[in-house]
């Protein structure tokens, strides 16, 4: 059960850090870099699952979802499931740790100086190159930190995967189910805390990552700054 669980973990964290990426980098730019109508609204909404209970989440998740949900009846007559699946699994821990990807990424725009874009515009680069030429680079070391603290929190999602993809050994057991099941059991405290001590390494390992990427980060606009 621990090689499983701590195998399924990085797997899933993986896949939802892969598939909240490109989302994350986009709402981030768009928070950090667009005044438009409705701005205050699309920060709430992506906001929201920080402040929602977990389990909350995954029930709406469920709803939306599930056979009978709006999009989830829809993909069942496609051939498609996502309850109770690796793919739920994934998808819980995209919502619950998307909102704090976004935040890490709209910080790293943030902080790039706006003036590099004005420069850059005016010697005729197009509105993408400026992006992928400029922009990008500088708020890189802050969006890799992102996508590692995004990692760390979906290596720990217990609220909403348990509600969407359920406890389901090999499948959708991550450590926090695995925990959550071997404390059930008399004899099987010993191993919960042996995937307890995986879990702080991981979560330990995953921090210290994120504190030198954000450290990589503030150099590098220091040197941009020529300070």
């Amino acid at each position: 059960m621990i090689g499983d669980a701590v195998w399924l973990s990085a797997g899933v964290a993986f896949w939802a850090t892969v598939a909240a990426t490109p989302f994350a980098v986009a709402t981030g730019w768009l928070l950090a870099r667009r005044s438009f109508f409705g701005k205050t609204l699309l920060s709430t909404i992506v906001y929201a699952p920080l402040v929602l209970p977990p389990v909350i989440t995954g029930f709406v998740l469920l709803k939306l979802l599930g056979r009978r949900g709006v999009i989830g009846g829809w993909l069942a007559d496609a051939g498609i499931a996502i309850p109770f699946t690796f793919t739920g699994a994934v998808i819980a821990a995209v919502v619950v740790g998307f909102p704090l990807f976004v935040a890490i990424v709209r910080h790293a725009f943030e902080a790039v100086d706006r003036r590099h874009d004005e420069v850059a515009a005016t010697l005729g680069l197009a509105p993408w190159r400026v992006f992928s030429r400029v922009t990008l680079p500088l708020a890189f070391p802050g969006i890799l930190a992102g996508a590692v603290l995004a990692f760390a929190r979906a290596l720990g999602e217990f609220g909403a995967t348990i509600v969407l993809a359920g406890n389901i050994e090999g499948e959708t057991r991550t450590i926090p189910m695995a925990v959550y099941t071997l404390l059930e059991s008399p004899t099987g405290e010993a191993a919960a805390w042996r995937l307890v001590g995986v879990s702080l390494g991981l979560s330990l390992a995953a921090m210290l990552g994120y504190e030198l990427l954000v450290r990589r980060h503030r150099k590098l606009l220091e040197l941009d700054h020529g300070r």
